[in-house]
C-alpha cells in the first residue's frame, strides 16, 4: 500500500466516525470526497464526485420535501417551496459541510487547494450532495434520510420559522430603508493575490459608519460577507 493510500484510509475512517456512518463500500465515500480537479492530471482512471452530486441533489430534495410536507401540513405549496429552497441552497449546504468538517477530507488538486478550493462554498455544497448519494447507494434511503435530517436539523428548523436569509445585501438594504434615512454603500478596502485567484475585502457603510466587514474571491461575494457580518453584529432577525 502506498503512503497516500495508507493516509487516505485513515482519513476516510476518521470521517466516517465524524458523520456516525460506516460504509460497507468505502470506494463510494472516497468518490464522494474526490473533486474533479484531483483526477484531471492523473494517469490512472479515477472517479470524481460529479455523478454522485447529480444523484444526491435529487435525493436531498425528496427527503426535505417529504419531511416539510408532513411537518408543515398547514402550509400551502408556495410556502413549502420557499422553505425547501432555503434548505437545499448552496449557502445552507455549505454550512452543513463545514459542520462535519468535510473540506478537510476532500481530495483536490494542489492548484485548487492553493486558490481556496477546500473552503469554497460551491465545492463543499456539491461534495455534501455527493456524500448523500454515496450513503444512499451504500445503505439505502433510510440511512441517507437519517443523515440528512440529523445534519440539517437546525437549518430545517430555521427555514420553517423563516429565519434563513439567502440574500444579505437585499435584506439589510430593506431593513435600513425601514429604520433609517441613511444610505448604504460598499467600499473596497483591499484586494490581493494573482488575477486568477484574488481575495477582496469590503466594508458595508451606512453613510460614513462601517457596519460590517467581509472578504471573498469576488467583490460580490465580499459584499455579501460584509452584509452578513453587519446583520449579525446588529442582531437583525428575519420576520
Amino acid at each position: 500500500m502506498s503512503t497516500y493510500e495508507s493516509k487516505r484510509t485513515k482519513e476516510l475512517a476518521e470521517f466516517q466516525r465524524a458523520i456516525s456512518y460506516a460504509f460497507d463500500d468505502i470506494t463510494l465515500l472516497n468518490t464522494a470526497l474526490t473533486h474533479s480537479s484531483y483526477t484531471a492530471n492523473k494517469q490512472e482512471v479515477l472517479e470524481h464526485n460529479e455523478r454522485l452530486e447529480f444523484l444526491g441533489d435529487s435525493i436531498l430534495s425528496m427527503i426535505v420535501s417529504q419531511y416539510i410536507f408532513k411537518t408543515c401540513n398547514h402550509m400551502a405549496e408556495g410556502q413549502l417551496t420557499r422553505i425547501r429552497a432555503n434548505i437545499v441552497c448552496e449557502q445552507s449546504l455549505h454550512a452543513a459541510a463545514c459542520k462535519i468538517n468535510l473540506g478537510k477530507y476532500l481530495a483536490i488538486s494542489k492548484g485548487e487547494e492553493l486558490t481556496g478550493g477546500r473552503t469554497r462554498p460551491s465545492i463543499l455544497a456539491d461534495a455534501f450532495e455527493a456524500l448523500i448519494a454515496a450513503i444512499y447507494l451504500d445503505g439505502g434511503l433510510g440511512k441517507s434520510k437519517t443523515f440528512v435530517l440529523n445534519t440539517l436539523k437546525s437549518t430545517i428548523k430555521q427555514a420553517i420559522h423563516n429565519k434563513i436569509i439567502s440574500d444579505y445585501k437585499s435584506f439589510i438594504q430593506e431593513h435600513i430603508q425601514k429604520t433609517s434615512h441613511g444610505k448604504i454603500n460598499y467600499k473596497l478596502l483591499s484586494e490581493a493575490g494573482p488575477d486568477h485567484s484574488k481575495t477582496f475585502e469590503m466594508a458595508i457603510m451606512l453613510d460614513e459608519k462601517i457596519l460590517g466587514l467581509g472578504s471573498g474571491n469576488s467583490k460580490k461575494e465580499a459584499q455579501q460577507a460584509a452584509a452578513k457580518d453587519a446583520v449579525e453584529k446588529l442582531g437583525i432577525e428575519n420576520e
